[in-house]
């Protein structure tokens, strides 16, 4: 089994490609859709996420509308959140992955979007980045509902610059281009893969 980490910048069109490689057959984790699934109601991360930020908290479940604004400018309280919240994840991983071997998955890719950023880059057999031009990511982040550009600055000061991201990737793919495009180039990534392989 092969291990891809998949990674990029805010608005590169990582959640689509990543749809893509689920589409390809290869076994898919979401750390973003793991994330909400900790801090829903009844979520293994909503007790410690309350007791370190007691204003996140409504109606038993992390609020992420009212937990942004207490780490957005803090480093030390995102680094207090992300102490709390990685573990959790971590686990989810490592359940995921044994449970795509059992199922004799050929890929298991996931989709982390602070990939290298932070230290786990080298659980993973390849990176993959997803990349696309600057105004393209522009137009897509601030089309967001509730995004503004001040939000969007404070995101890309967090995220590692998308030329270094490009750099380190073992496999970039370039979503400034039409959706067959970048399928395309999707299914290079896989056969590459299993040609290596």
């Amino acid at each position: 089994m092969i291990v891809i980490g998949l990674t990029g910048s805010i608005g590169m069109g990582k959640s689509t490609v990543a749809k893509m490689f689920a589409e390809e057959g290869a076994a898919v984790f979401d750390s973003d859709a793991a994330v909400h699934q900790l801090y829903a109601r009844g979520g293994a991360a909503v007790a410690a996420v309350g007791a370190e930020f007691p204003g996140a908290i409504r109606d038993g479940a992390v609020d992420r509308a009212l937990l942004s604004p207490l780490v957005l400018n803090n480093p030390m309280a995102l680094k207090r959140l992300e102490q709390i919240v990685h573990p959790f994840v971590r686990q989810a991983q490592v359940a995921f992955a044994e449970s795509a071997r059992a199922a004799g998955a050929a890929f298991v890719l996931f989709d982390i979007p602070l990939l290298l950023e932070g230290k786990g880059a080298d659980l993973f057999d390849t990176i993959v980045v997803v990349s696309a031009p600057a105004e393209v990511q522009r137009a897509r982040v601030l089309a967001r509902p509730g995004m503004t550009e001040e939000k969007f600055a404070q995101i890309l000061a967090r995220q590692m610059p998308d030329a270094e991201k490009r750099a380190r990737a073992d496999f970039v793919i370039d979503t400034g281009v039409t959706l067959d495009e970048t399928r395309a180039q999707v299914r290079a990534v896989l056969d590459a893969l299993n040609e290596a392989a």
